[in-house]
């Protein structure tokens, strides 16, 4: 098989370079005839087209397209279309892969084809988050890097056929989130299989947090919230409502676990710079997770009555 590695990117170039660096020395598979890297840059403003220009010649396996700001899904869709391979991976651009990435998907998709038959299945990988910017990879697995999306583009590998059939992604989706997961309940309706391959390790790659983040981080809460209504628009099941947590049960945990709002952003500011200050930036986050998810929920909440959803 030959494989297109499809990486949308915008305003990441630091921690592109490693990801593309770190796919350039890939080890050979014999299901593995070959792999190109097709960069969509989105629109960035730090330099990364000027960079990926510069360096064209280290990176061999790289192709550049690039297109006006219009989101992951619109860049995903101009990748595919522009890749050779018979076989399509998506990865994010802070993500750093492992030298046998591209060869245990490759094995995993050959094994589970002559297992089955046919092509309909993808091979879903292991994605270890990670602040340590200088050496991604020394981080180890933990509870919290379990996953259990179905569909979920940090670290995929499907045929490209089957991707076809179900019709790639919506670019409707221009704000942040669930573009990937949409495009998973079609490939599920259409009966394709996961197949889990811990072996393709990735390790995405986010700044510990710092109390400046947190207004951004409300702004990826609501946008959230927006896009999950676009989802919920296209797929109206219990199990799309579970997924964007958009059921009484999720208002209610969400209303408890920060009593009723007292535990927010604001409230919680002295207790997460003091575990800043003590490098317990990744406990601070998980905390700052309760009050972010009563955001998301309220503002899911507050766009479906204003789309007589509710």
């Amino acid at each position: 098989m030959f494989i297109s590695v499809v990486i949308p990117t915008y305003n990441r170039l630091p921690i592109l370079e490693k990801c593309l660096r770190a796919l350039e020395h890939q080890q050979g598979h014999a299901a593995l005839s070959g792999y190109e890297v097709v960069v969509v840059d989105d629109g960035s403003t730090d330099g990364t087209v000027a960079w990926l220009e510069a360096h064209a010649a280290e990176l061999a396996h790289v192709r550049l397209i690039c297109q006006d700001h219009g989101g992951p899904a619109e860049a995903r869709n101009r990748g595919v279309a522009a890749g050779q391979g018979d076989v399509v991976v998506f990865i994010d651009s802070d993500l750093v892969v492992t030298r046998s990435f591209l060869a245990s998907h490759a094995a995993a998709l050959a094994h589970s084809w002559s297992e089955r038959g046919d092509r309909r299945c993808f091979t879903y990988g292991a994605v270890i988050n990670t602040a340590d910017f200088e050496d991604p990879t020394r981080e180890r697995h933990k509870l919290r890097d379990l996953s259990w999306a179905y569909f979920a583009t940090g670290n995929v590998a499907i045929a490209r056929e089957v991707l076809e059939q179900a019709g790639l992604f919506d670019t409707g989706f221009r704000l942040y989130g669930w573009e990937d997961l949409e495009l998973g309940e079609r490939l599920r309706r259409l009966g394709v299989r996961l197949v889990r391959c811990p072996e393709a390790v990735g390790y995405h790659w986010h700044p510990a947090l710092r109390l400046e983040q947190i207004p951004d981080l409300i702004r990826v809460e609501q946008e959230r919230a927006r896009m999950g209504l676009v989802f919920f628009r296209k797929h109206p099941t219990r199990r799309v409502r579970l997924i964007i947590q958009f059921t009484w049960f999720h208002r209610l945990l969400w209303e408890l676990l920060t009593l009723g709002g007292l535990l927010n952003e604001r409230s919680l500011r002295p207790l997460l710079a003091w575990l800043i200050r003590r490098d317990r930036a990744a406990l601070a986050m998980e905390i700052l997770r309760l009050p972010l998810n009563r955001i998301g929920v309220r503002a899911l909440q507050a766009q479906a009555r204003r789309e007589g959803l509710a």
